[in-house]
């Protein structure tokens, strides 16, 4: 059984159309270790050295997040920024995380259809989440394309969050059970409740 490790950081849960609902869903997961980053670091006073302890412990890593100005919180950067050191995470002697599994779970205000070249924002999702997977790349991790809920605003009034956290359930325990196909979800640029059941289910 592999160990999880999420990662979760909204600055306003108070305001949250749709992570509030997904840190229950793996909160609830046997085999998760689930992190508040904001609430652990008010602050931004990150612990190091519990930080990597943790990412030692565990065999799977998500970064659980709205994305904010095409990019993550504040927080989880700063987290990137201390924690991924030189000598732990890549260069000389830096194989600390080499072989461990990176997956972005993304909300996302906007649809879909907005995130396209002829689309509001110019760019494709995974174009703005490209220095994730340079960073999976630079730290010899396995990157997963990211489980995103596009129009998340508008997700739990039209019944589609109830959907996502339910498939969010399926991929948590499919990772923690080995039964998640990598090799599939390389085809996938964006892994959506739509998806995830060519990628996630009983190990082939």
């Amino acid at each position: 059984m592999k160990s999880i490790l999420v990662l979760h950081a909204h600055p306003a849960p108070r305001h949250s159309n749709a992570n509030t609902d997904l840190a229950k869903v793996a909160q609830e997961v046997e085999g998760v270790t689930f992190v508040d980053l904001y609430a652990r670091y008010p602050r931004f006073k990150i612990n190091i050295d519990k930080e990597q302890e943790q990412l030692l412990a565990h065999d799977v890593i998500i970064f659980q997040f709205p994305l904010m100005w095409y990019s993550t919180p504040s927080l989880l950067k700063e987290w990137q920024d201390l924690v991924l050191e030189y000598g732990f995470a890549y260069g000389e002697g830096g194989t600390a995380l080499a072989g461990k599994c990176l997956l972005p779970v993304v909300s996302v205000g906007g649809p879909q259809t907005a995130y396209a070249p002829q689309g509001n924002n110019n760019f494709e999702l995974p174009s703005f989440l490209s220095p994730l997977q340079q960073t999976a790349n630079l730290c010899s991790m396995r990157y997963v394309s990211p489980f995103t809920l596009f129009a998340s605003l508008r997700a739990r009034n039209d019944g589609r969050l109830a959907q996502h956290t339910t498939q969010y359930r399926r991929l948590l325990e499919a990772l923690r059970d080995d039964e998640f196909d990598f090799e599939s979800a390389k085809q996938l640029p964006i892994l959506t409740a739509e998806n995830i059941s060519s990628v996630a289910g009983e190990k082939k």
